[in-house]
């Protein structure tokens, strides 16, 4: 009962915090951490400005075979979001054997659109670079996203422009109720930071998903209200019409919050989010050459 009424406490605390995935600084140091993991490193700067910062968890186990990298964005409108607020996510991830990046980026209105994916992608540049350091594999990263985040993710995977020959490196894409198809621009948030664009398709995941992009694994939650389950089913169909590897998992009656929710440990038992990520991860991880411990 006690555990429960804990969990019931935590879920209430989340929501207030991310009805607009807004920093979660407060449920994080409440929520009780992984202890298969720590962080090994705290605002290293992969670019000048004060939020082009990132984090490193890695797992406490001993260093034998380089890790496979995720590269996790957090979500926020692209307007709020701090990567402190996602140490749980960083700990859980850690915790499966990945080496994990939680990185800042710029946000709305002191920028729009392509900035953020901008910084999304100097962020992945340092880390094929950097993530040696922290018994990293800088040549097998995926990169996943909640909500906002996961539409930085998708940019980066589909979208070469961004990358370039570090494309290469990522291996695979985890996208949580992401939007990948939402143009015209028709609420607040992605008017803020869209609506200066001439070419609105440009800026969506679904016109450049195709031949040649990373596997995909699109998950989200039946009763989301915020991003509408069709964004990932689009991208599915996209990414299938390609050839590329695509899995989706719907979760029933799991909202926008509730699958970010799902990662943290007291909320586990409501979806294996974690799960499902992290065995997509160790099978893409496996397919090109890296061996988990």
């Amino acid at each position: 009962m006690r555990q429960r009424r804990i969990r019931a406490g935590l879920a209430s605390l989340f929501g207030s915090f991310a009805a607009a995935c807004s920093p979660l600084s407060t449920f994080d140091r409440l929520v009780p951490k992984d202890r298969g993991s720590s962080l090994v490193a705290e605002g290293l700067a992969y670019g000048p400005g004060p939020r082009q910062r990132l984090d490193v968890y890695a797992p406490r186990s001993s260093c034998g075979q380089p890790r496979p990298v995720v590269v996790f964005f957090y979500g926020g409108s692209w307007s709020s979001g701090t990567r402190a607020g996602y140490a749980f996510v960083g700990r859980a991830l850690a915790a499966q054997g990945f080496v994990t990046v939680v990185p800042d980026y710029r946000l709305v209105p002191e920028v729009h659109y392509p900035a953020f994916v901008e910084d999304g992608a100097a962020a992945v540049r340092w880390v094929t670079a950097n993530a040696g350091k922290y018994c990293g594999d800088g040549r097998s990263v995926v990169l996943m996203g909640h909500s906002a985040g996961a539409y930085i993710a998708a940019m980066l995977s589909v979208d070469p422009r961004w990358l370039g020959r570090t494309r290469a490196a990522i291996k695979g894409l985890v996208g949580l109720a992401g939007p990948y198809d939402f143009a015209p621009f028709d609420v607040d948030a992605s008017r803020a930071a869209f609506g200066q664009v001439s070419d609105p398709a440009e800026t969506q995941p679904v016109t450049w998903a195709g031949p040649g992009d990373p596997p995909a694994l699109l998950l989200y939650g039946t009763g989301d209200t915020v991003v509408r389950p069709r964004n990932s089913e689009a991208l599915t169909a996209r990414l299938r019409a390609g050839g590329v590897a695509v899995e989706q998992r719907a979760y029933p009656k799991l909202g926008h919050v509730g699958i970010l929710l799902a990662l943290a440990r007291p909320f586990r038992g409501r979806a294996p989010v974690l799960n499902d990520v992290s065995s997509f991860i160790r099978s893409n991880a496996k397919s090109n050459g890296v061996v988990l411990p």
